[in-house]
């Protein structure tokens, strides 16, 4: 699927676990660029870059 996220950015709250992180990776995979709080980071659940 070509949503054409690629030059978007998106905030998803509730993205450490469930339909949250099934959408932050949905996004990502579309190339969206997102915001996470850092406890989403501490979690694991996404990579984060720098």
């Amino acid at each position: 699927m070509n949503l054409g996220l690629s030059r978007n950015t998106a905030m998803v709250t509730g993205a450490g676990r469930g339909i949250g992180l099934a959408i932050v990776r949905a996004l990502t995979a579309e190339g969206a660029a997102l915001l996470v709080d850092r406890a989403v980071a501490e979690l694991g659940a996404v990579k984060v870059a720098s």
